[in-house]
């Protein structure tokens, strides 16, 4: 098993203090509707210039949109295993890992760092914009706002699971696989806004 965490921590409750200085730890800290704010309106403005400045047709641009969203899917479920998860077996990979996710798991409550920065999460948006243009030339502009979308959608779901009981719907599914992520076992369960790609690829929890 790859060690996330580094506390014997049996409630996972306070916060990590990650900085000397009162600057960066407070600038590792952001509420989750700031992300959720930026992601959404830059979406409507990429959306909105598609549909006034290019000549794709509607149709085609939604399902473009559809596509990222989908796409959205698999990178979230191989950044959370492949890039959070990465096996620690350097100085440097183990303090990046436990920087961008170990804490996490020390300290899964700590509402104030469920999702990057704002300057992290801008970051982001420059360089998935500039990656998907390369690639897609002004179809990017439909494809930005449903990654976007997808985005928005992880970070919200994400935080609900940590903040609120689980509902007794069909959506109770995301709350259990990310408490066993958590709480049981770090290897498996790595879709937080669809179990998509657990199914697909065999990391589903097994069930007890």
């Amino acid at each position: 098993m790859k060690k996330i965490g580094r506390l014997d921590r049996p409630d996972n409750s306070g916060s990590a203090h990650m900085f000397e200085s009162p600057v960066l730890e407070k600038m590792s800290r952001t509420h989750i509707s700031i992300p959720i704010v930026m992601f959404l309106v830059i979406s409507t403005i990429s959306f909105y210039y598609a549909l006034t400045n290019t000549e794709i047709q509607l149709g085609v641009g939604l399902l473009i949109l559809a596509s990222g969203l989908f796409v959205f899917t698999f990178v979230e479920y191989m950044m959370h295993k492949h890039f959070f998860h990465m096996e620690p077996d350097t100085p440097v990979k183990d303090k990046l890992q436990y920087s961008v996710h170990g804490v996490h798991h020390d300290y899964p409550r700590d509402k104030d760092r469920l999702a990057m920065p704002p300057f992290v999460s801008a970051a982001y948006v420059i360089i998935f914009y500039f990656v998907f243009t390369f690639l897609m030339g002004d179809y990017a502009l439909y494809f930005l706002p449903g990654f976007l979308i997808g985005y928005t959608g992880y970070l919200g779901v994400h935080y609900i699971v940590h903040a609120f009981q689980p509902p007794k719907n069909f959506l109770k599914v995301l709350w259990v696989n990310h408490a066993i992520h958590h709480y049981k076992d770090p290897d498996v369960a790595f879709g937080v806004s669809s179990p998509l790609w657990d199914i697909l690829l065999g990391t589903m929890p097994k069930k007890q």
